[in-house]
């Protein structure tokens, strides 16, 4: 090895291979566009780190987390849900109606060519009074959604509900100036409120299509498609829920009277475990949020859940419990049918 090089032979290093300053830069941009692309996850997670988020949804789920234990079997409060009265949550429905009717508004404000107007409601006051009572009922119904959500999704949903709150304070100084003969002042509160409320309308979208808050978390789910063993017969416990895995889907088995039953084990709600809830007179309780099903048919029994449990069919083979799929709907008698 000669002195001075490094090199066996005397030879002078390699050069190390360096980044071309184009590839660098092409690097860069792709970086700054996926960064632009992705803004919102960034406002996201700004806005879940914030302090005065989480100590306001630390007070709130104090006073309203008991609040709704205690009334969760009063009609009202299902009914506010949606539940199994409607198929869906009602709260994304009300929602248009404000927006709707302040939309309106607005068009009737730009389109307005009277040069002296005066005191008193004039047809954009009536859709701004109209839609303050919407967004009443609409908070209303989202603070009840909002006691059965979790997490993230809960401290999201609280600043959904600020922006929303805001907004509505807007429309009524909007409504109150309007009254008053002040138009130019309420057309600029109205449209402020607009303006507020669509940033409070993309976040509830955000909860929805990217967290899938109050979507079925078992809508699709139908395997199984083979028999499968999951646990021998001689195992299997009386009168206790038990869960178990058939091909990556997990299932809730429960025997009872030597009868046995089987749903999806995940609460169409919330993904809550229903194994590790209480049954009762063949009704099980998810211990999440606490929606109840029946066991012999999956139909929801008692809310938040707007969804029925998927019924999985059972047999017994050779000492052992096996599952297979979802139960198939009944079929119609041949005279039935079109």
């Amino acid at each position: 090895m000669s002195a001075g090089t490094g090199q066996a032979d005397g030879s002078a290093p390699a050069p190390q291979p360096t980044q071309p300053a184009a590839s660098a830069g092409l690097v860069g941009s792709a970086v700054a566009v996926a960064r632009v692309e992705n803004w919102h996850h960034d406002v996201v997670a700004r806005i879940d780190r914030w302090d005065w988020i989480r100590t306001l949804n630390d007070q709130l789920t104090a006073v309203l987390g008991p609040w709704r234990e205690r009334h969760q079997d009063n009609p009202v409060l299902e009914l506010m849900h949606g539940g199994r009265w409607l198929g869906h949550p009602l709260h994304p429905a009300l929602s248009d109606l404000p927006i709707g009717l302040w939309t309106g508004a607005l068009i009737l404000d730009i389109t307005d060519r009277d040069l002296a107007p005066g005191r008193g409601l004039d047809p954009a006051g009536l859709f701004s009074a109209v839609g303050i009572a919407a967004a009443v009922a609409t908070a209303a119904t989202g603070v009840v959604d909002w006691t059965v959500s979790d997490d993230e999704d809960r401290r999201l949903g609280l600043f959904h509900g600020v922006l929303n709150t805001a907004a509505l304070g807007l429309q009524g100084m909007s409504l109150a100036a309007r009254l008053g003969g002040h138009r130019r002042t309420a057309r600029g509160l109205g449209a402020a409120s607009l303006a507020v409320t669509g940033a409070a309308a993309y976040l509830g979208g955000h909860l929805v299509f990217a967290k899938a808050v109050m979507v079925s978390r078992v809508a699709g789910a139908d395997g199984p498609r083979r028999w499968v063993r999951v646990v021998e017969e001689a195992e299997m416990p009386d009168d206790v829920p038990t869960g178990v895995q058939a091909d990556g889907r997990q299932i809730l088995l429960y025997r009872h009277d030597g009868t046995l039953y089987a749903l999806d084990n995940l609460c169409s709600h919330a993904a809550g475990l229903l194994s590790r809830g209480a049954v009762e007179g063949l009704i099980v309780t998810c211990p999440l949020h606490g929606s109840q099903y029946c066991l012999a048919d999956g139909s929801v029994r008692r809310g938040p859940s707007h969804q029925p449990q998927p019924v999985i069919r059972t047999r017994v083979r050779n000492g052992w419990i096996e599952v297979r799929g979802n139960q198939p709907a009944p079929r119609r008698p041949v005279n039935e049918r079109k």
